[in-house]
């Protein structure tokens, strides 16, 4: 089957690496999510990975800490977690960049747009930390703006339910998957897409965002080929 998405930019919760743990770091979670990516880079996929920092750190939950500095902490954060996956996918031989939007030179590149779009057409995978660099902003609109800097196809939201429901799957067994939705409707219902912000970036620079479930490691690779998972957002 042919490739549907030729440049793609994964999403990931930091959650999601956390496992059952709920909270760090499983290893193991981390090798597997790198595996099912790897399946596409070998298939020529151009990969960029926004992750989030909440297995260790959420700052709109910090309560009297000051908001500028608690989003600096969950900043670093997203970098932890960015190098945790930077290292899974050279387990698995796959050349991979960390760039972070803070300057932290003796770990990660600094976020060059040129010199991220020059990773992404030599093969190289990108992870991209730190969020924007700035506080009041969620790695959701971290992703949406870095995808349209570096002209991704599509946005991967790779979560732990499988697509978008009109209520909390895990409270409500009658809740309602939606196979398709356009940007005006997660708007209009406040769907728990992404966040306004994010969602309405993605919508004016008319970038889809596919939602799916990051359980299966495989889905990566159904989603490259344009197989019908999760919830579309175009």
């Amino acid at each position: 089957m042919p490739l549907k998405y030729k440049r793609v930019l994964i999403k990931l919760s930091g959650e999601a690496l956390a496992g059952d743990k709920k909270f760090g770091l499983d290893y193991d979670v981390v090798h597997n999510i790198c595996e099912g990516i790897k399946k596409c880079v070998d298939e020529g996929v151009q990969v960029a990975i926004v992750v989030g920092g909440g297995n260790f750190w959420r700052g709109r939950s910090s309560g009297k800490m000051d908001r500028t500095r608690a989003d600096h902490m969950g900043m670093l954060a997203t970098v932890i977690n960015s190098l945790a996956l930077a290292d899974g996918f050279e387990e698995l031989g796959v050349t991979v960049r960390v760039q972070t939007a803070i300057t932290m030179q003796q770990i990660a590149e600094p976020y060059i747009r040129n010199k991220a779009v020059a990773h992404l057409e030599s093969g190289k995978v990108i992870v991209l930390g730190s969020g924007t660099g700035s506080p009041f902003f969620s790695t959701d609109t971290a992703a949406a703006l870095r995808a349209a800097e570096v002209d991704a196809d599509i946005i991967f939201k790779a979560t732990m339910v499988d697509g978008v429901y009109d209520s909390d799957p895990n409270k409500n067994p009658n809740a309602k998957k939606y196979e398709h939705l356009s940007f005006s409707e997660v708007l209009n219902k406040e769907l728990g897409v992404m966040d306004m912000t994010a969602a309405t970036l993605c919508r004016d620079h008319h970038i889809p965002i596919l939602v799916f479930s990051i359980a299966d490691p495989d889905n990566f690779l159904r989603a490259v080929h344009g197989e019908e998972i999760g919830t579309l957002v175009e």
